[in-house]
């Protein structure tokens, strides 16, 4: 989630440096905790980081007072920054970005993980490299160092074999002013086409003032930019051609890349959400990295009870991870409501881990709950995705979730990221107490990591379908969401978003409970979505979608790739990936969440700002 921002042209030196800090500031809404740039001056490289937004980097330019020598007539200015959402290391001046070689005569700016990089790390320091901060993005300069022999192009090729994760970087190299390097591997990366000058970027928003002319650089390509060049070629070495489009997007548009909304940004945003948060915590073939957690290994092992604390869509996240910590590692799990826990005079302390899950970190019921678990003698763990949140502070370790800013108040990557992120800690703990045989644990950590694609493929292949169910029921005064077991936790968080953002009243219940009362409300007119993906208890879950079948409502399933009895029962069935059953959760949702988008969008609603809601909820 972080921001780059690359320049090669034909203007002076402060006027690259002016560029550079324009570009990040259009990317200030993707999010960050410090900044950096860099830039070719003569012979060597100048570089200033800071901690904190950009003007804190403003006012670092200014105090370095850096040198702009006039260049030699038609040499060109060459620079690089950086806004960095910290996954790998603290928030510190040496983890900002640009990251350099140890002769400092290499600069790189990432986006993305590189997974693979404790091995890369330990690799480097056997060959006596020195490293100057905790990032993974730092094994990027020294492998390029190593294999530099005057052609940049080729020592990127030869440093990108060696990487494995989900990334984008850009490289430049002290001898070569007027060069850029720069390649990825699944996150985002462009080019803005110029006159006499060349940018590149993590998104078009970073450039767009200066030029609307893109070229999208794909997965495994390598793009070498100069001030009046671009050369593109495939991961084999062969050239690419490829022109240029013109981008028509307002800035507001360009800032949502081209989606009519933040909400269908960030839904279609999940997958690298995802990547972000758990592909380098998975390593090896069954091992759970959590190292940068803070709960030592010792107590993880002989943990008594989990209690699960947490409000709204976080709440349903919590659910989720109950039954991957009780099926997994073997461990009992309450989860509550923090609004009301913090006034139940619970029985909590020594023993128990106490689980406040708040996306922003500063959500009131939550932090209070967390706070009187503390003061009992439980310990505190915080599932949070903002860096120095008050959850951070109330808190005695910290599981960060890595799904960038969400502007949309309706949470869709943040849900994702916070499943995931219990997935990670379930794994965890039963890697730590023996409560999974390692076959089974290896084939849990091969499908979560599969999850990231998976999930773009949903997205891409049952859009369509939801759009025209949307029309067919965006009428209706009511909605029934129906689930069992894994299931339950994802039509909450289903019904949740159509009351959200469509204002349709929708009720969410246990199937098995639903001849206990809901079962009351349905006619022939009643819209039932049904979550019937793969579990031990499909049978049971079919059984209740026939008693809503013979009160006449009209049913509508999320089921599991080739699972023909569930087509075979409802009148419009929605397919999702196969996969472990208690990771379907991450799938499932994802056509509940574009049914909500859209129901509400065919209404002419504003997603983005449902009435009467806020992001952040700081008071009770």
């Amino acid at each position: 989630m972080c921001g780059i921002i690359g320049y090669v042209g034909h203007r002076p030196l402060e006027d690259c440096e002016r560029l550079l800090v324009a570009g990040l500031e259009k990317l200030e809404y993707r999010g960050y905790d410090s900044a950096g740039l860099a830039f070719i001056s003569g012979a060597s490289v100048e570089k200033v980081r800071a901690i904190g937004n950009l003007e804190q980097l403003k006012e670092a330019l200014h105090a370095a007072g850096l040198d702009h020598p006039v260049g030699e007539e038609g040499s060109a200015s060459t620079g690089i920054a950086h806004t960095r959402w910290a996954t790998h290391g603290r928030v510190t001046e040496e983890n900002a970005h640009p990251h350099s070689d140890a002769s400092g005569e290499v600069e790189i700016v990432m986006n993305g993980i590189i997974e693979n990089h404790t091995e890369l790390r330990r690799s480097l320091e056997a060959d006596g490299v020195a490293f100057s901060s905790e990032t993974d993005a730092e094994v990027i300069s020294h492998l390029i160092a190593a294999e530099f022999d005057g052609d940049l192009t080729a020592a990127v090729r030869a440093a990108n074999t060696r990487l494995r994760g989900h990334y984008s970087f850009v490289a430049m190299h002290v001898s070569l002013p007027g060069t850029l390097v720069a390649t990825r591997c699944e996150t985002p990366l462009v080019v803005g086409v110029g006159d006499g000058e060349n940018f590149i970027g993590s998104a078009i928003p970073a450039f767009m003032a200066e030029t609307r002319n893109v070229l999208e650089i794909e997965n495994g390509e390598i793009v070498t930019v100069g001030a009046d060049t671009i050369e593109i070629e495939a991961s084999d070495g062969s050239p690419v051609q490829r022109e240029p489009e013109l981008v028509t997007w307002d800035e507001e548009a360009a800032e949502k890349a081209g989606y009519e909304t933040f909400m269908m940004k960030e839904i279609h945003e999940q997958p690298e959400a995802i990547a972000e948060t758990i592909l380098d915590r998975l390593s090896g073939d069954a091992s759970i990295d959590l190292s940068d957690v803070g709960l030592d290994d010792d107590y993880l092992t002989n943990l008594r009870r989990i209690v699960v604390v947490a409000c709204g869509t976080s709440y349903h996240a919590g659910l989720v991870g109950r039954y991957a910590i009780e099926r997994w590692a073997r461990i009992p799990v309450e989860v509550d409501i923090a609004s009301e826990y913090r006034y139940r005079d619970p029985v909590v302390g020594p023993g128990d881990l106490v689980v406040g899950i708040t996306q922003s970190g500063e959500t009131a019921d939550t932090l209070a709950a967390m706070r009187l678990a503390r003061e009992a003698g439980a310990t505190v763990l915080a599932v949070t995705n903002i860096m120095g949140s008050q959850a951070t502070r109330d808190s005695d370790a910290v599981l960060y979730t890595r799904a960038g800013l969400e502007i949309g108040v309706a949470a869709t990557k943040t849900f994702v990221a916070q499943v995931a992120a219990m997935y990670l800690l379930a794994l965890r703990l039963a890697e730590l107490r023996g409560t999974l045989d390692p076959g089974e644990l290896a084939a849990l950590v091969a499908d979560l990591r599969s999850i990231p694609d998976k999930m773009d493929r949903t997205i891409d292949s049952v859009s369509e379908m939801v759009v025209e169910i949307a029309r067919r029921h965006a009428d209706q005064k009511f909605f029934l969401y129906l689930g069992r077991h894994i299931g339950l936790p994802v039509c909450l968080e289903g019904a949740l978003k159509l009351k959200e953002v469509s204002y349709i009243p929708t009720d969410a219940y246990a199937a098995g409970e639903m001849k206990h009362g809901p079962i009351a409300l349905l006619d022939e007119s009643t819209p039932v979505v049904c979550v019937a993906t793969d579990s031990p208890i499909l049978d049971k879950v079919l059984s209740n979608i026939e008693e809503v079948k013979a009160r006449g409502a009209d049913t509508i399933a999320v089921a599991t790739e080739g699972s023909d009895r569930v087509a075979e029962v409802v009148e419009e069935t929605i397919f999702v990936p196969e996969t472990d059953w208690v990771l379907q959760p991450l799938l499932a949702i994802l056509p509940l969440q574009l049914l909500a988008y859209h129901v509400a969008r065919i209404n002419g609603l504003n997603v983005d700002q449902p009435r009467n809601l806020a992001k952040t909820v700081t008071v009770e």
